[in-house]
């Protein structure tokens, strides 16, 4: 219901009696003005006039519906879990793991959001974009880190701005983190069961703590407006589907070069773990494998995941 006058506000360039919507709809007036303060209190803003109603001015919602009007993909986000709070997307997904290939999970906000290595992820009401994507590709288990690299692309080109990748699983504008990426699976027998890859991306923040100032941004921060978040989403569930599609068909073959162009890792002097012990190098190119090749004073190493500090970056001069 509150889809609907959602969509009755939107669909009108006036204001809109509270009359005409609940004749409209067959509810209410005060079933009206509480599923008005409900999506008031999920984003949108709506002004109310005495004797006239109620007008949208804006509105950043990213409800399956909104998500789904004018989305371009044959399978990847063409099922949808919106939920207004969860623990986290990625659990939801690995919950449902049942459901088809390339559904979306995705929250309004997360209470238990996580990053790499357990860290927490802020997920703050109203602000980002906290996905997961259910797959269920036909490859070795080994090779799933590789979603990780397409996903980073995926929505590089979709917030542009200058947009870079941080290999191997997060997006930068500048020296600022304001995308990351957790891809996690389920195997048995060397067989693929389902993965998921959780994206999170920092769209509307206004600012951020002093901890994570440094650090972090956001595209409200680097454009100075606000960003519609479910226009985002459509962008990044359309350019993965074109990625994720190459991938399963030649592997990073034909994305490594774009991939390489848009990683701000390579040409970058880095400090990596390697064989439990910190290497120092210039990061010099991607493999085939979607492996970090890091030219130390000893030998060319190659760097299949871990911390991988860059000079520039989050504050490592």
């Amino acid at each position: 219901m509150k889809d609907k006058i959602l969509k009755i506000l939107r669909d009108s360039d006036d204001y809109v009696s509270g009359e005409k919507i609940s004749d409209q709809l067959g509810i209410s007036r005060a079933a009206v003005w509480k599923h008005i303060r409900s999506l008031r209190a999920d984003g949108c803003e709506i002004i109310s006039a005495t004797n006239r109603g109620y007008l949208l001015k804006h509105a950043d919602l990213i409800t399956t519906e909104a998500i789904s009007d004018g989305l371009n993909t044959e399978f990847i986000g063409r099922n949808i879990f919106y939920f207004a709070e969860t623990d986290s997307t990625n659990n939801r997904a690995k919950a449902e793991h049942d459901a088809p290939d390339g559904s979306l999970f995705i929250a309004e906000t997360q209470n238990g959001g996580k990053g790499r290595r357990g860290r927490a992820w802020t997920s703050p009401k109203g602000t980002g974009i906290f996905m997961s994507l259910l797959l269920k590709p036909d490859i070795p288990p080994e090779e799933i880190s590789r979603i990780t690299l397409i996903a980073g692309l995926a929505v590089c080109r979709a917030v542009g701005n200058g947009a870079m990748i941080k290999w191997p699983n997060d997006v930068v504008i500048g020296s600022k983190k304001i995308c990351g990426i957790l891809t996690e699976l389920a195997a048995e027998d060397d067989m693929i069961s389902y993965v998921v890859c959780g994206i999170g991306v920092n769209v509307n923040t206004e600012k951020f703590d002093d901890e994570l100032a440094e650090r972090a941004t956001s595209l409200l921060i680097e454009t100075g407006r606000k960003q519609k978040r479910a226009e985002i989403v459509r962008k990044i569930l359309e350019e993965f589907e074109v990625l994720y599609k190459e991938f399963l068909q030649n592997r990073l073959d034909n994305i490594l070069p774009e991939y390489e162009k848009r990683c701000v890792t390579v040409g970058r002097e880095v400090s990596v773990v390697y064989r439990n012990k910190s290497v120092s190098g210039k990061a010099i190119g991607v493999t085939a494998d979607g492996a970090l090749i890091v030219d130390t004073p000893d030998d060319k190493i190659t760097v299949n995941s871990g911390e991988v500090s860059v000079r520039g970056i989050y504050g490592y001069i």
